[in-house]
């Protein structure tokens, strides 16, 4: 996403956090018309190309969405995508996107709310890691014969009692429209907008064993001075590494694990 659409997404969120600070807004519903909004527009070619296309006079832009969208979805999602659709966006899927991208973070507004927004933040890193380690689930869920409906069905039964409310909306969205992500890929933007919500960067540690508190402390201490910002650590154990820790944040990794730096020392042998 390029320099138009950044700025144009930025504020959309901004649009969204400031309507949310409002507690009388339902932050659970605006996520449903905001998703069902995303569904129309990817179903509706022409749809989304006019919304998004530059050359076309934003209050038109804006005059169409409320004669397509008023009395399908509330006012506060019409007046969003009303503003949305006066900014300029360099690409018609970045506007898509970005109206996704809202509906999975007022989902997150309502965790905050509700005060499980870090449990919701963990559970989504933690749903990936058992993706990862279960190639039957991950193929059943990002199986394109399956519909929808089962796939909800089968997430609900993995995830009902086991994980906050909006884990199994976001994930359920995830799965049931995927929009050509990968399943792992979906799940690491989610756990990304959750630590952005928690004014937070993530930092994914893979260790031979768990870490102690004392340790997991003074890492994220370590990591906040170095990256300028707070850190939250997505905890792995992975006896694979040997010894020592590897950390990735972003596409920057740092690696301090004893088996990384035998391979190390075996090209350089074999060098």
């Amino acid at each position: 996403m390029n320099g138009a659409s950044r700025d144009a997404q930025a504020a959309a969120r901004e649009s969204l956090t400031a309507l949310t600070d409002n507690t009388s807004v339902d932050a659970v519903q605006l996520a449903d018309e905001l998703a069902a909004v995303t569904a129309l527009l990817d179903r509706e070619v022409s749809l989304r190309r006019v919304l998004s296309d530059p050359s076309r006079s934003g209050e038109r832009k804006a005059e169409l969405v409320g004669n397509v969208l008023g009395g399908k979805v509330g006012g506060p999602v019409v007046d969003l995508l009303s503003g949305m659709v006066r900014s300029r966006w360099s690409a018609t899927r970045d506007f898509v996107d970005s109206v996704e991208m809202l509906a999975d973070y007022a989902d997150l507004v309502a965790a905050e709310r509700d005060g499980s927004l870090e449990e919701t933040e963990d559970e989504l890193f933690r749903f990936s890691r058992t993706v990862s380690s279960s190639p039957e689930l991950r193929a059943a869920l990002a199986n394109p014969s399956a519909s929808a409906e089962a796939k909800a069905r089968l997430l609900h039964t993995l995830l009902d009692g086991k994980a906050r409310p909006a884990t199994e909306r976001l994930v359920t969205r995830l799965v049931s429209q995927p929009r050509g992500r990968s399943l792992e890929g979906g799940l690491e933007a989610l756990s990304k907008l959750a630590a952005e919500r928690r004014d937070r960067s993530v930092a994914v540690v893979t260790s031979a064993v768990p870490l102690s508190d004392r340790q997991k402390e003074r890492l994220g201490s370590a990591l906040a001075s170095l990256y300028g910002r707070r850190m939250h650590l997505n905890l792995d154990v992975d006896p694979a590494v040997l010894g020592g820790i590897t950390v990735r944040v972003g596409d920057e990794v740092i690696n301090g694990s004893i088996a990384d730096r035998l391979g190390e020392a075996e090209r350089r042998m074999a060098g």
